[in-house]
């Protein structure tokens, strides 16, 4: 038998874990973490005899879980769609996150000559790739995603993947640069190799 010094602090770690669920801006961080507070919220409510907690926290890791897995289902509804880098929506979205880019990729600097997508989530902008054709290999100059969407592998399937209007470039080969930790970590993540100062990504592996 637990004591109740010990199930009370069981009862507290999980209103942390829940409290904490709130603080992050990552969608996939925060399904885990409300998850995790849910479970033991459901142990807590098990421990003292509380079918209320049980039930609605066995419901919350369900709905929880439920979430996860559409997250991270292959039908999820992704899409990138090309824009032209002089258009104002364009401008106005790397504007508004401008301070974000250049924590990761800061000698970004847009071009007319970019080729442009806007990554999109379930209808809603959620980043944007921008880079210059080389032939068969696409040079990217810019990979940015919302911070509440980069646990959600869009890079991979952007690469990966390959939705129509990036097949569409005739490209085999997407490169890259790399000039802070942050975004080295990133290009690893999503499957580039390093080349001597250059790292490079096969399309569709």
């Amino acid at each position: 038998m637990l004591s109740p010094q010990l199930i009370e602090a069981i009862g507290y770690l999980a209103s942390f874990l829940v409290v904490l669920s709130f603080s992050m801006r990552s969608v996939v961080r925060l399904r885990i973490a409300s998850l995790c507070g849910g479970l033991v919220y459901t142990l807590y409510g098990a421990l003292i005899s509380s079918w209320p907690i049980m039930i609605t926290n066995l419901i919350v890791v369900a709905l929880n879980v439920w979430n996860l897995r559409r997250e991270f289902s292959p039908q999820r509804d992704l899409g990138a769609v090309p824009i032209e880098p002089s258009a104002p929506f364009l401008a106005d979205f790397l504007r508004t996150h401008l301070d974000d880019i250049r924590h990761s990729q800061p000698d970004f600097a847009i071009d007319d000559s970019h080729t442009g997508f806007v990554l999109m989530r379930d209808g809603m902008p959620a980043g944007a790739v921008l880079g210059n054709v080389h032939g068969r290999s696409f040079d990217v100059q810019l990979d940015y995603v919302l911070p509440q969407y980069r646990d959600s592998r869009l890079g991979a399937w952007f690469y990966g993947t390959r939705p129509a209007s990036v097949r569409a470039l005739g490209v085999d080969q997407f490169t890259a640069r790399a000039t802070t930790p942050v975004h080295t970590a990133y290009l690893k993540s999503v499957g580039f190799v390093t080349d001597g100062d250059i790292w490079r990504r096969s399309a569709g592996s």
